[in-house]
């Protein structure tokens, strides 16, 4: 994580945005536990949930959101079956970018942290561009519980 986000990320309490993931058997591999790379998918449905909203998108017409960093950080196994938890909040507001922290929860234990750092771009040019006003203000009510 960065050195900039001091957050505990692993503090049920610090996350506004949740969402659950089902666990699947496919997602297991041969120690019987869930595959690190699923853990990068549950981050997904998380940023999925805090950024896109088909009945009020955040990023304006003509523009979507790029991931330009996944830091993930693994505290603990999940086996199958079961579900898991990801909470999601804005750490940092920038002028083309968001960072989100998360943490992923399987029951009251923490099994990941992962910081993300979430870029807005013209769908044309391909390059970053500000996030607009309205964006940042949604985006500011995310911001984490300290």
């Amino acid at each position: 994580m960065s050195e900039a986000t001091k957050t505990d990320l692993t503090d049920r309490r610090l996350f506004p945005l949740w969402t659950t993931d089902v666990l699947r058997y496919c997602d297991t591999d041969r120690q019987g536990h869930v595959n690190n790379a699923v853990f990068a998918t549950f981050c997904e449905s998380g940023r999925v949930k805090a950024l896109l909203n088909p009945e009020a998108p955040l990023a304006p017409p003509g523009c979507a959101f790029v991931i330009a960093r996944l830091a993930l950080d693994f505290l603990g196994e999940i086996r199958w079956p079961g579900e898991v938890e990801i909470g999601t909040t804005v750490l940092e507001i920038g002028r083309s970018s968001v960072t989100l922290g998360q943490g992923l929860f399987v029951g009251r234990r923490c099994v990941a942290t992962a910081e993300s750092v979430i870029v807005l771009t013209d769908e044309t040019t391909r390059r970053s561009t500000p996030l607009p006003d309205p964006a940042r203000a949604r985006l500011a009510e995310a911001m984490a519980r300290r």
